[in-house]
């Protein structure tokens, strides 16, 4: 069994760029280019992955404008990592156009696991990554989440803003992370069918719910952060500053 790594990273991070009339010359790069303690977000991501001896290959999304360039980063900086079957795939113009543009590329057994993971999500822990691929290895797909510690609110938007309209009881809420895990064939199958039908899914979990798979959950972590916005970065350098070594 096979376990591959799809790491989209193609997109623009409009978070974190720069405010209206800001010098485009002076614009920072795009956020998983973003050095996050003096390395790129982005292969502080990849380490995570490589360090997991059961990740056979890992498939790295970009622009196609970006590649040459990030390869010969990594060929200078990050050489823990190509120890590790890496492979760069052109990305989509969103993100499950780009995951499935790895998927189309990809040699998988129906048994293979296909592991999704955000590129901005640099703090994940090589326990979750193992036992998102132990519960996807059992249930055929499992994702990564945290209860909600929030009261959540239902609403209906207005021209003048929100209006509650129900309070969804917390028990039943989970806040979703990545990676999230599946046999190849359950992947496979959904992203097909979304293709089909012209389906646009918010994750990759919603594209196998919707193709009649359930989807387990395993406990993520509050260190496990997407970086999208410039105050992420700040959280971020505290918990990768106190973060065991």
């Amino acid at each position: 069994m096979k376990v591959i790594v799809i790491i989209p990273a193609a997109g623009l991070g409009t978070r974190m760029a720069p405010v209206p009339g800001a010098n485009v010359k002076n614009a920072p790069p795009s956020k998983q280019f973003t050095e996050l303690g003096g390395t790129p977000i982005l292969i502080h991501t990849l380490r995570k992955f490589a360090s997991v001896e059961a990740v056979t290959e890992i498939w790295l999304v970009l622009r196609e404008n970006e590649i040459a360039g990030f390869r010969s980063r990594m060929q200078s900086e990050a050489k823990d990592v190509l120890k590790k079957n890496v492979n760069f795939v052109v990305g989509g113009e969103h993100r499950q156009q780009s995951v499935e543009n790895a998927l189309l590329k990809i040699s998988g057994a129906a048994d293979d696991i296909v592991l999704v993971h955000d590129a901005v999500r640099p703090l994940v822990t090589p326990e979750i990554i193992e036992e998102v691929i132990e519960a996807a290895q059992k249930y055929g797909a499992a994702i990564a989440g945290l209860p909600s510690v929030d009261t959540v609110k239902q609403v209906e938007r207005t021209a003048e803003g929100a209006l509650i309209k129900a309070t969804i009881p917390r028990a039943s809420i989970v806040m979703a992370q990545t990676p999230q895990g599946f046999r190849y064939s359950v992947i496979k199958k959904a992203f097909d069918e979304a293709s089909a039908d012209g389906f646009l899914g918010t994750d990759e979990a919603s594209l196998v719910e919707r193709s009649g798979h359930e989807v387990a959950v395993v406990m993520g972590s509050p260190r496990n952060i997407k970086i999208t916005a410039p105050s992420d970065m700040e959280l971020a350098e505290f918990y990768l500053r106190n973060s065991p070594r």
